[in-house]
């Protein structure tokens, strides 16, 4: 995407409604993130609430808007 690209979809955000803010988060691509990541799955998983937890997840919708 060229420079005059991301401006011009800033904009249009800005025109939106939006704002453009800048945080840090997780490097999802590290092997620390991804065992983490698994030692959660796994405890949810056997969770003895399982289920309830599955059914949240499945209430979020899965088309986003742009």
């Amino acid at each position: 995407m060229s420079a005059r690209d991301r401006v011009a979809r800033r904009i249009a955000m800005k025109q939106r409604g939006f704002r453009q803010i800048q945080m840090w988060v997780p490097d999802a691509r590290t092997e620390e993130f991804k065992r983490e990541a698994q030692r959660q799955t796994r405890a949810v998983a056997a969770s003895d609430r399982a289920g309830d937890d599955q059914d949240f997840i499945e209430q979020i919708p899965e088309d986003w808007p742009e």
